[in-house]
């Protein structure tokens, strides 16, 4: 790979390792230090100031393409700098863009976070582990059973326990079905801010047969603590296998109403082929996984390559793009609906009987129907509900697929009850390092579209 920077204006191995904090606010200056502890705003805009290769850097010139930034050839009353955000309907959440333009096309991008501001990380080390998936379900609040299910996994690995058969089987049809719904949303955004209204309506229409059922086996729509370590929180309900094959009978006929609205479409396939493009090489270069990654022809999916859950045993296919565009992610998370589909079918077969959650007095807590039979149950139900269990000593990282990409969980436990270090590796974050790159020298109005087509979620973002 050939690289484009100017050696003539090559700096040392520090400065260029200062470029790399150039988006945290306060390091914006020359030789200015990182201050962890400055958040002045101001600070994170751009400067007129910047060199060519901090530029370069910053912007991703230096993978294969040259943003075109024409600094020398544009004056400054040609270039003028708008703010899209944070609070504007298709950021999808508090999300600030700095975009300068030239007319109407954008030389340059800068997202700016941090307007949500949870702090779901360090809240998890002031609760239990038994409390953490409350906390997790929270951040990526479209796939709360895959936030939930990555922690599980990463407790369980520290205990070294590994969870009933059945359990197993109900953490991959919950989550698949939650794969399903995720995306359902994002195809209904996506259409909705491209022009295609209805599409808003099908998709959230459609998403309510998987929410209800989710209502009925957890008590909650959304944000559910029902995948918890040790199992799950409760077993499916009675009549589970009708609800899920009624949501099976339904898919197919849905997809086929969206296709008819968007596949050919040719105001569609205007504002979307060609648009939004990245390649392999840029996506791995900034970390970017999921439908986002799969749409440029990699097929790469953390349930084959790393499988968790048995999801091995399953059988589905990795939907794979050609262009990397708005188009092929659009593509991709229609296939990966009808993957799903196989998969909750193949759950729905193989579903066995027995437990839905180990049998161990100290990380679970007994059957409520016992509690009112027994003291003992009772006594467990008290300790474990309000000082939690301790989890060995150590540090673990563990990785799902997410409808976004790779949901990581580092977490470290010092021997006690309650986590002592818990980062999130949020492929939200991740993947919007990407719109400056689909972005540059592209037409202001395909920003809204870009964005969608990366399906970001800001509360996965700002943790």
């Amino acid at each position: 790979m050939t690289d484009t920077r100017d050696t003539s204006t090559e700096s040392s191995a520090d400065e260029q390792t200062e470029t790399v904090d150039l988006w945290v606010s306060g390091t914006e200056e020359p030789g200015a230090a990182w201050h962890a502890e400055t958040t002045d705003e101001g600070a994170q805009e751009m400067s007129w100031e910047e060199t060519e290769a901090r530029l370069r850097d910053q912007f991703g010139s230096v993978i294969d393409q040259d943003p075109g930034l024409m600094a020398e050839m544009i004056s400054d009353d040609e270039r003028m700098v708008v703010n899209m955000g944070p609070q504007h309907p298709s950021t999808h959440g508090v999300l600030r863009l700095q975009v300068e333009l030239e007319g109407e096309i954008v030389r340059r991008t800068k997202p700016i976070i941090g307007y949500l501001h949870t702090g779901m990380e360090k809240t998890a080390e002031t609760l239990t582990y038994l409390q953490g998936p409350t906390n997790v379900t929270r951040m990526d609040y479209l796939a709360p059973m895959q936030n939930e299910l990555c922690y599980s996994l990463a407790v369980e690995q520290l205990l070294g326990i590994e969870v009933p058969e059945r359990a197993k089987v109900i953490r991959v049809l919950i989550s698949e079905l939650n794969r399903i719904s995720s995306h359902l949303v994002a195809l209904a955004t996506n259409g909705m801010d491209i022009g295609a209204l209805s599409m808003m309506i099908y998709g959230f229409r459609d998403r309510e047969m998987i929410l209800n059922f989710f209502e009925k086996t957890t008590g909650l729509r959304m944000n559910n603590n029902y995948i918890r370590p040790g199992g799950v929180a409760v077993d499916l309900p009675p009549g589970w296998r009708s609800d899920v094959r009624e949501i099976l009978d339904m898919l197919p006929e849905k997809l086929g109403e969206y296709d008819d609205l968007l596949q050919n479409n040719p105001i569609w396939l205007e504002r979307t082929q060609g648009v939004g493009v990245i390649t392999p090489e840029e996506c791995r270069a900034y970390g970017i996984t999921g439908p986002t990654l799969r749409s440029t022809g990699v097929e790469w999916d953390l349930r084959k390559a790393f499988p968790y859950s048995g999801i091995e045993e399953y059988e589905f296919d990795i939907p794979t793009g050609t262009r990397g565009d708005v188009y092929d992610r659009y593509r991709i998370r229609v296939e990966e609906v009808k993957q799903s589909m196989r998969i909750v079918e193949q759950a729905m077969e193989r579903m066995p009987k027995g437990d839905y959650r180990i049998d161990d007095r100290k990380i679970t807590p007994p059957p409520r129907g016992r509690i009112d039979e027994s003291m003992e149950a009772l006594i467990h139900h008290f300790k474990i509900f309000t000082e939690g269990f301790t989890v060995p000593e150590g540090e673990t990282y563990v990785a799902v697929e997410s409808p976004r990409g790779e949901l990581g969980c580092y977490l470290v436990s010092d021997g006690g009850g309650k986590p002592w270090r818990m980062h999130t590796r949020a492929p939200s974050f991740n993947n919007l390092q990407a719109l400056p790159i689909m972005m540059s020298d592209s037409l202001i109005a395909d920003t809204v579209a870009t964005i969608a087509s990366l399906d970001p979620v800001m509360g996965d973002v700002d943790r």
